[in-house]
């Protein structure tokens, strides 16, 4: 029954995701927010809805290594196995701001999470910490989206009440997903002999990225890399920042050795994305490729470890 449940969960997660995105984007389209905006704040949080439901929902229920482990596990899917497959699907070019700007953010996130970890803790202060700089992101964000607003791109939209239906159900599906989710993961680790951590790295990591490879892998397929790679670096950055600060402010979290070495392992990936753009106006098919081997190479360590 518990299998059944997580299943349910993950549906609930995905399909929540799908129609609070559509629902908050169609209300960006109305008011002509460029694309690459829309990926790196509402799709991202949008699409990270679920890592949100599931690590607050976790880390209040006392399952830290979940909380702090599906952060950083689904940061460095969405960067390895997302960003890869997108890559090899389509390569696009690199959006300029997001070089310029976004994945610097994302390094220094990463890093400064480190940072506030290595006393193996992520007390109420480090939360707050966490939450000003999301806040001082997001202020960059919204002057930027004003500043490009006339060129804004041109999107499909909904009728504004249908808009903020769909955001409301979605919202509601998620946090009902992300309950269901932390339950049954939590039995399948008991009833397996997993760590919480090491369910939190994979199963529930991926389970709560679908909506990330979902929209990346579409707005790839059509061309846009605005969307797909904003939405991967955006997600980055609102799982460590609000997440991660929401839910330490909440009940901060205590954190399983093991976490610092896959936060350190995160960074790494994050420094490789930003070479591989830097390389070149692109991410091509052999670097999507070598993403992909190393996801493939990291599951298999967290797994044997």
């Amino acid at each position: 029954m518990m299998y059944l449940l997580l299943l349910v969960g993950f549906a609930l997660l995905v399909k929540g995701a799908d129609m609070f995105v559509d629902g908050s984007s169609s209300i960006a389209g109305i008011l002509k927010v460029p694309s690459l905006i829309i990926g790196l704040t509402i799709v991202a949080m949008g699409t990270s809805a679920p890592e949100a439901s599931v690590s607050i929902t976790a880390g209040l229920a006392g399952n830290a290594d979940i909380s702090l482990g599906n952060v950083v596990g689904s940061n460095i899917f969405n960067v390895l196995f997302v960003v890869g497959l997108c890559a090899v699907i389509f390569p696009a070019e690199t959006p300029k701001d997001i070089m310029k700007r976004d994945v610097w953010w994302n390094i220094a996130a990463s890093i400064g999470l480190l940072l506030l970890i290595l006393d193996k803790k992520l007390s109420r202060l480090d939360g707050v910490i966490l939450l000003v700089a999301f806040v001082t992101y997001i202020g960059l964000m919204i002057r930027s989206a004003l500043k490009n607003r006339v060129e804004g791109d041109s999107q499909e939209t909904m009728s504004v009440p249908k808009s903020i239906i769909f955001a409301i159900l979605g919202l509601a599906m998620i946090i009902l997903g992300g309950n269901l989710v932390v339950d049954n993961a939590s039995k399948i680790a008991i009833a397996w002999g997993m760590s919480e951590a090491l369910v939190g790295l994979t199963i529930v990591a991926i389970g709560t990225s679908l909506p990330e490879l979902v929209t990346s892998v579409t707005a790839s397929k059509k061309g846009d890399s605005g969307i797909s790679l904003g939405n991967a670096v955006g997600s980055d950055l609102f799982n460590i920042m609000f997440i991660l600060g929401i839910a330490s402010v909440l009940a901060p979290i205590t954190v399983a050795p093991e976490l610092i070495i896959d936060t350190i392992i995160m960074i790494a990936v994050t420094v490789l994305i930003t070479i591989f753009c830097k390389t070149s106006t692109k991410i091509n098919r052999v670097e999507g490729i070598i993403m992909l081997v190393g996801y493939i190479v990291y599951t298999a360590y967290i797994i044997m470890r």
